[in-house]
């Protein structure tokens, strides 16, 4: 065949409304239901074998923690070491099939998720991490759509890309796959990042092995089945939930490793960076490290700020999906001159949010992801309920009995560097400063010191 071709041009992925009445509410219900009541075994899989090690785990519902979704099977060393061999034999096939053969495969993947997979996933984020129906819609079922429809075309964009030749000449460009395997670490609080990370590298023909969050591993188990519908040879990708520690020890040490696919906290993915450091002169070629990690996210409003946008923003980007994003606004720095009626705006809005089980679709937020998280939420807000220098404005409420709930908790602080201002929380909480009108320049110097995150923010 000499077709040359073409890949369908992507469009971002429409999002559902889920309004009463609607086929996609009632179809989402009825996965709700069904899973919800029907426990799952997820075993570990390498080289497209279900492995079932009896090294188990229990993933329980945030919102609900005494009712049990699933058990996990856990990998040891003889997983770990089974994971990198199919990786690597997988890579043999895989990195000689033509680039439009690999993106047929992840193109079908989106167009199975987009529909008769859809309600599964977003039920299985909804249960497994908390989240309201609007919020796994535009996570787990229409970014990662988007995800793997966009970057095929960008690849292809990227493979297409050649350079000049001079007379005489004609010079190509060849991509070709990283040698070895990309081990690939997936956060909890987006499943789309959970199917995005491993399947990247693996659009460029490289092979994975796929250590996803112990606190995710229940939605990102059904976007594996995803992908095994859509016809992933077995060993590109390989799920192998298991102790973290004990994975990457021994993934980083092999000569093999080609790359890192990382998003998490600062302090583990600088962590990876110094045991790759350690191993370099081991490793037959030199790893590629990605990572996305933390933020500090800010809102500055300057005094001729619409007052009810302001509101809105500082509502909306503060607590949607409890605060559990590193894009979330986390500090904001608002002028004494428009203050007042911002608060009274923000104080309206936050008394009208309902927290609660996700599958009510009435609540808008729902539990943070698990006890970790909980306490370290907790800590903060105690701490500030004991500072006679900051006011909680709202808020500050904690209750563990049936789920890990933290209401939206909004913070007044006299000093800008008070530690809410400054240290990433990853929870509904909100620090706010309000400063001198008159001292905008020092403001916005001030906002850009207090913290070394610089990941989003809004002026």
């Amino acid at each position: 065949m000499n077709t040359i071709p073409k890949i369908p041009t992507p469009v971002n992925e429409p999002i559902l409304s889920y309004v009463p009445g609607s086929a996609e509410r009632a179809d989402l219900k009825r996965a709700l239901k069904e899973m919800s009541g029907q426990p799952v075994e997820i075993p570990i899989v390498i080289g497209g074998r279900e492995i079932r090690t009896g090294r188990t785990a229990s993933v329980a519902m945030p919102h609900c923690h005494q009712h049990i979704l699933a058990t996990v099977h856990q990998a040891g060393p003889a997983e770990i070491e089974a994971a990198i061999a199919a990786a690597r034999e997988a890579w043999r096939d895989w990195s000689a099939w033509p680039f439009e053969r690999r993106a047929a495969v992840f193109l079908k993947a989106a167009d199975l998720l987009a529909t008769r997979l859809r309600a599964v996933v977003n039920a299985a984020t909804m249960l497994g991490q908390s989240k309201t129906a609007h919020q796994a819609e535009i996570d787990a079922a229409c970014e990662l759509v988007d995800f793997w429809r966009f970057n095929v075309h960008y690849a292809g964009r990227i493979l297409a890309e050649q350079p000049l030749s001079a007379p005489g000449a004609w010079n190509q460009l060849d991509h070709r796959p990283l040698e070895g395997f990309v081990y690939a670490i997936t956060p909890f609080n987006f499943t789309s990042i959970g199917g995005n990370l491993p399947t990247a590298p693996a659009i460029m023909g490289c092979t994975v092995v796929w250590k996803p969050a112990a606190t995710a591993v229940y939605s990102n188990y059904y976007v594996l089945k995803v992908l095994e519908a859509a016809g992933l040879p077995p060993g590109v990708v390989n799920f192998v939930p298991g102790p973290s520690a004990q994975i990457s020890e021994r993934l980083l040490a092999d000569r093999h490793l080609g790359g890192i696919h990382f998003t998490g906290s600062t302090d583990v993915f600088q962590s990876l960076w110094k045991q790759v450091a350690q191993n370099l002169t081991g490793y037959a070629d030199y790893p590629r490290l990605v990572g996305e990690t933390g933020g500090k996210d800010f809102i500055v409003a300057h005094l001729s700020a619409d007052a009810d946008a302001l509101a809105t923003a500082l509502v909306r980007g503060a607590y949607e999906y409890q605060g559990q994003k590193c894009s979330a606004a986390s500090r904001a720095y608002v002028p004494d001159t428009l203050w007042p009626k911002v608060r009274d705006r923000v104080l309206g809005m936050l008394r009208e949010i309902r927290v609660g089980d996700p599958c009510d679709f009435r609540n808008f937020m729902g539990a943070v992801i698990d006890r970790k998280a909980f306490d370290k939420i907790k800590g903060y807000v105690e701490g500030a309920k004991a500072d006679p220098k900051v006011k909680i404005l709202f808020g500050g409420g904690c209750n563990d009995t049936d789920g890990y709930f933290v209401q939206p908790t909004l913070i007044q602080v006299e000093d800008p560097l008070y530690r809410t201002m400054c240290e990433e929380i990853f929870g509904p909480v909100l620090s706010l400063y309000v400063y001198p009108a008159k001292q905008w320049a020092e403001t916005l110097r001030l906002v850009d010191r207090t913290s070394p995150y610089a990941l989003t923010g809004a002026v």
